[in-house]
C-alpha cells in the first residue's frame, strides 16, 4: 500500500496521484472503506474529482458512495459534465437530490440544467422549497449571461443600518454564504444603492451607519449581461466579486472571481474548439461518434477546397509541364501562406474576445500587418530565391517563385487581418468561421496567385 503523508503537501504530485489511483482500486476492490475514508480526509475536492475520472464506472460509484453529503457536492462541482451525467445517472435520485441540496444555487444551476429532463425534474420537485425556486428562477436566464453564472447567496444589509447591525446580521448568514468579499447595500426597496468590503465594515465604527461608510459607485451588471463582458469587468476593476441587479436595479444575485475563473477558462476553451473547426464538444468526451460529428463539418469545408485546388492545378497544366520544378515548391509556399495568415487572424481573433482590439481599428490594424507581412514576406522571398538558385541551379526560376511567395504571404495576412473584423461586423463569431475560411482562401487565392506569377513570367524562364 503505497499511500502516505505526501497527501498532505499542498499540491499532490502526478506521482503520488498514479500511486494513489492503484491503492484506492486495491482497496474499492476489498471493500475497505476505512481506508478510503482516510484518503477522502487528507485530499481537497478538486483532486478526488481527480481520482474519481481515473476509475472505472461501478469503482466511481461506490467511492462517491462513501462520502458525505457536503464532501459529495464540492466533489460533483469540480467533475466534467459527462461524469457528472453518469454519476447522476447512476447513483439514484435520493441521494442525487441530497448532494444537490447542499451546493450553492449557481453550481445546482449548472448541475441540473445539464441532467436529463426527467431527472432534472425530480430533483427540483425533492429539494428545498427555497432552493428549488432559486434554481427554477436561475434556469430561466440565458447560461452565459451574468443571471445565468451568479448565485443567490449574498449579504446584503439596509443602508439606514448600523455597522453592529450589520456585522450581526452577516453572522446569521454565515453558516449558508461561503467567501464573503464585500456586503452590498440596498435601500427600502432592495436596490442596490453602494458596497462595503468586508474588512472596512469590520474596522468601522460601531455606531456608524452604513450608507456612510458604502462606496455609491459600486460596479454591477444586470442579469443579462454576457459572461465575457462580465469577465472583463473583473479584470478592469480587480474585482472579487460583483452585484448582479434587474432591470429595476433590485439585487438579486452576486457573481465571484472563482465563478469568473470558470467562465475564462470555458471561453478560452471554447475559442479554441471554434479556430480547430470543432464546436460544441466537451474535452472529456469519449463517444467516437459525438467527437467525429463535432469536427466533421470543417473538414468538409477543408475537403472542398482541396477539390477546388486540385481542378486549378489542372489548369495550370501547361506551366507545369514545362518547368516541373514549380510543384516541388507548390507545399511550402502554401504552407507559408496558411501559416501567415491564421498569425494574422489569431492576433485579431484573440484582440477582439479581449477588448484590446475595436472594430474601428480595422484600418490601422489592416496596415500594420500588411507592414509586417512586406517585411516577412521579402525576407522569405530571398531565402527562396537563394534555395530555388542553388537546388534547381536556376536563379530566374528562384526570382519569380520568390515573388509569388512575396504576393501570397501579403495576401494570406490582409486575409487574415480583414477577415475576423468582417465577421465581427456581421455579428458572427470570428473564432468559428475565420479559420477554415483562411485555409481555403489562402489556397485557392494562393494557388492562382502562385501559378499565375510563374505563367506571367514562363517565356522570361524559357
Amino acid at each position: 500500500m503505497r499511500t502516505t503523508e505526501t497527501a498532505r503537501d499542498p499540491y499532490p504530485s502526478a506521482e503520488w496521484l498514479e500511486a494513489t489511483i492503484e491503492d484506492l482500486k486495491e482497496l474499492i476492490r476489498e471493500r475497505a472503506d476505512g481506508f478510503i475514508l482516510n484518503i477522502i480526509r487528507e485530499l481537497r475536492p478538486a483532486d478526488l474529482a481527480i481520482l474519481i475520472r481515473h476509475l472505472s464506472k461501478d469503482e466511481r460509484l461506490y467511492f462517491f458512495s462513501l462520502l458525505e453529503k457536503q464532501r459529495a457536492a464540492d466533489v460533483f462541482t469540480e467533475l466534467d459534465a459527462p461524469l457528472q451525467e453518469e454519476l447522476a445517472r447512476s447513483v439514484g435520485d435520493q441521494r442525487l437530490t441530497e448532494v444537490i441540496d447542499e451546493m450553492d444555487s449557481d453550481d445546482a444551476t449548472d448541475v441540473v440544467a445539464g441532467l436529463p429532463e426527467e431527472v432534472a425534474e425530480k430533483v427540483l420537485e425533492n429539494i428545498e422549497m427555497e432552493d428549488s425556486a432559486e434554481v427554477r428562477e436561475l434556469l430561466e436566464h440565458r447560461e452565459d449571461s451574468a443571471g445565468g453564472i451568479m448565485a443567490k447567496e449574498f449579504v446584503a444589509v439596509n443602508q439606514n443600518l448600523t455597522v453592529d447591525q450589520a456585522i450581526q446580521k452577516i453572522r446569521h448568514m454565515a453558516e449558508e454564504i461561503e467567501d464573503i468579499y464585500n456586503v452590498f447595500a440596498v435601500d427600502d426597496e432592495g436596490r442596490l444603492v453602494g458596497a462595503v468590503p468586508l474588512q472596512e465594515l469590520i474596522l468601522a465604527r460601531p455606531g456608524m451607519k452604513v450608507q456612510h461608510i458604502m462606496d455609491d459607485n459600486v460596479v454591477y451588471v444586470t442579469t443579462d449581461v454576457d459572461q465575457e463582458e462580465v469577465a472583463r469587468l473583473f479584470k478592469k476593476y480587480d474585482l472579487v466579486s460583483i452585484p448582479v441587479v434587474d432591470e429595476n436595479r433590485r439585487l438579486v444575485g452576486r457573481i465571484t472571481v472563482d465563478d469568473i475563473m470558470d467562465v475564462i477558462e470555458e471561453e478560452a476553451n471554447e475559442d479554441a474548439q471554434k479556430v480547430a473547426g470543432i464546436i460544441d464538444l466537451d474535452l472529456t468526451e469519449t463517444s467516437p461518434l459525438k467527437v467525429s460529428r463535432s469536427r466533421l463539418p470543417w473538414l468538409v469545408i477543408s475537403f472542398v477546397g482541396e477539390i477546388v485546388n486540385g481542378l486549378l492545378m489542372s489548369r495550370f497544366e501547361a506551366s507545369l509541364s514545362k518547368v516541373l520544378y514549380i510543384a516541388f515548391l507548390v507545399p511550402l509556399v502554401m504552407a507559408i501562406g496558411g501559416n501567415v495568415g491564421n498569425q494574422s487572424a489569431i492576433v485579431i481573433i484573440r484582440g477582439l474576445a479581449t477588448g484590446e482590439v475595436d472594430i474601428i481599428e480595422m484600418g490601422k490594424r489592416l496596415r500594420n500587418e500588411l507592414w509586417v507581412s512586406l517585411l516577412l514576406g521579402v525576407i522569405l522571398a530571398i531565402g527562396i530565391y537563394l534555395v530555388s538558385g542553388v537546388w534547381f541551379g536556376d536563379f530566374r526560376l528562384g526570382f519569380v517563385i520568390g515573388v509569388a511567395l512575396l504576393l501570397v504571404v501579403i495576401n494570406a495576412a490582409f486575409i487574415g487581418t480583414l477577415l475576423p473584423f468582417l465577421l465581427k461586423r456581421f455579428n458572427i463569431d470570428p473564432a468559428v468561421a475565420t479559420s477554415p475560411f483562411i485555409s481555403m482562401s489562402n489556397d485557392i487565392l494562393g494557388l492562382l496567385i502562385y501559378f499565375g506569377v510563374v505563367t506571367i513570367f514562363l517565356n522570361w524562364m524559357a
